[in-house]
């Protein structure tokens, strides 16, 4: 491979390849160690990734940025007390604490077709990010197409499964769960949706669909929304989400949808 001076360090073909990924390619080196910069950035990046982990909720802040959607706001909390727990002990993340089934038995809502949860998960810097366009351009969407929304429902030191706990008592058609991803050396801020046609205790993971890496530099939030009606809209022609489902519609790269333009 031919290879060229560059401000003192090596460079090569795979520098080109670095516009098109967030990924830790192409670091160059000088002499037999990576560059100064390059060993300062992973420090930094990892660092980021350690802060996302431990980072939390707002749950003030989110209900203030979600009012506009119109829909009762409930925050609940997982039965892992506090995050040291909820990191040792991912059981107790997919649970309910006993006052928080107690607040969502109290909602007496009326089972709806759609219900949006939004959970920490392992960075609720990726919630603080991402969550709030995306619930807003959702609620809009699904409203546009004639389903109903049960109240939005935040949960502290949560779970993918703990949809299934909210399920239980709110029995909606579907639900939607929005979570902060496992941070990444390159992904701090990447949040997942899992949706799951009737959900109930007992599901596994091979019952939901996902869509991972929502984010500004990966999946945006308005095509994530966009894929979100997609799976909404097939998995109740269907009646299921999971393996069974899969993802063949959505936008090429880059494309927005009309009606969010």
């Amino acid at each position: 491979m031919n290879k060229q001076k560059k401000t003192g360090l090596e460079s090569d073909e795979w520098d080109a390849l670095k516009a098109y990924t967030d990924a830790r390619i192409a670091l160059g080196k000088t002499g037999v160690s990576i560059p100064l910069r390059e060993s300062l950035r992973f420090r930094l990046a990892h660092a980021h990734a350690k802060d996302a982990v431990y980072s939390r909720l707002n749950i003030a802040s989110l209900e203030d940025d979600l009012a506009p959607t119109g829909l009762p706001i409930c925050a609940v909390h997982s039965q892992a007390e506090n995050r040291d727990t909820y990191l040792q002990r991912p059981d107790l993340g997919r649970l309910l604490d006993e006052p928080s089934a107690k607040r969502l038995q109290g909602l007496n809502s009326t089972p709806a077709d759609i219900s949006l949860i939004v959970a920490d998960g392992l960075s609720a810097t990726a919630i603080h990010k991402n969550a709030v366009l995306v619930v807003n351009l959702l609620v809009e969407q699904v409203r546009r197409a004639g389903y109903s929304l049960a109240p939005v429902v935040l949960v502290e030191q949560g779970r993918v499964a703990i949809t299934d706990a909210i399920g239980a008592l709110l029995q909606p058609r579907l639900a939607i769960l929005l979570v902060g991803e496992r941070p990444g050396l390159s992904s701090f801020d990447s949040m997942g949706a899992y949706i799951t046609y009737a959900p109930q205790p007992g599901l596994t993971d091979e019952r939901r669909n996902c869509l991972s890496n929502i984010r500004e530099q990966g999946l945006t939030p308005i095509m994530a929304v966009n894929k979100l009606m997609y799976i909404i809209e097939t998995a109740f022609r269907l009646k299921l989400t999971g393996v069974e489902l899969k993802d063949n519609g959505g936008l090429a790269a880059g494309e927005v949808p009309k009606e969010l333009e």
